[in-house]
């Protein structure tokens, strides 16, 4: 919603029309003080703001809005959470993350959000993020699909191919292994694997990560199994072929 007003111009020639965006923001928050003590700077700013509570359970009755605000300030666990789970079932507007400073440091993409503010950000800078948010960005035909070898992952459909064969994968699988082969080569270690793709508000064992790799491996099958390579007293990573080639080429050299 836009609305329209009039100012006058500087040189005294007459008014001009001027626009300013009004929107709806859904603002989810465990801090149920007015907006304006969450993110000072709506108080001074023509967007209406309805309140719900930052829980999955209120997400099905909350109202329709044009933006979501997710006050992560002080619950960054819970905030991280509710981001993914937003962005896997599938948003229906643009996902700003409200931040302390200090809170920085804990926020990566993989949260899902589209962008973030500082809670101390001024009005210029709130709304010009909120305006950005919501413009519509053309379609760059970025392909969706991570390929390596034989293996597909198509991250917009939650699906694996191997073969041309879709894997039966759990949710966990089908991340772990999206998340190893968007980094091929890269070694992670069983804590940072936890925390990527379990979250660190995870609270089981670094086993949890061996079982599921185990289940990966089996789901992949013999000839496929060594794509998660083991590194001794480390951790793992996504092994491509040419990789294979590689070290096949090095045995052959050696013998």
């Amino acid at each position: 919603m836009r609305s329209v007003g009039l100012s006058t111009q500087a040189d005294g020639c007459g008014p001009t029309v001027e626009e300013t965006l009004m929107a709806t923001l859904l603002l989810l928050t465990n801090d149920m003080h007015a907006s304006a003590e969450i993110l000072p700077a709506l108080e001074l700013l023509p967007h209406q703001v309805k309140v719900a509570q930052a829980e999955a359970t209120a997400l099905l009755d909350a109202p329709a809005a044009d933006l979501i605000l997710l006050d992560a300030r002080r619950d960054l666990a819970g905030a991280r959470s509710l981001c993914r789970l937003i962005e896997t079932t599938g948003k229906e507007a643009p996902l700003l993350v409200i931040a302390s400073e200090g809170g920085l440091a804990a926020l990566s993409a993989d949260w899902g959000f589209d962008d973030l503010l500082l809670a101390t950000a001024g009005p210029a800078e709130v709304d010009v993020r909120i305006r950005l948010a919501m413009t519509p960005v053309a379609q760059t035909g970025v392909d969706p699909l991570i390929q390596s070898g034989n293996i597909v992952i198509d991250e917009a459909g939650y699906s694996a191919k191997l073969n041309g064969v879709q894997l039966d994968l759990t949710y966990t699988e089908f991340e772990l292994l999206k998340y190893l082969a968007q980094h091929p080569g890269r070694v992670f270690s069983r804590q940072q694997l936890l925390s990527d793709v379990w979250g660190y508000d995870y609270y089981g064992g670094t086993r949890t990560v061996d079982v599921h790799v185990r289940r990966l491996r089996a789901k992949l099958g013999p000839e496929y199994e060594s794509v998660i390579g083991t590194v001794r007293n480390v951790g793992y990573r996504f092994v491509t072929q040419a990789d294979e080639s590689g070290r096949e080429g090095a045995r052959v050299n050696a013998g």
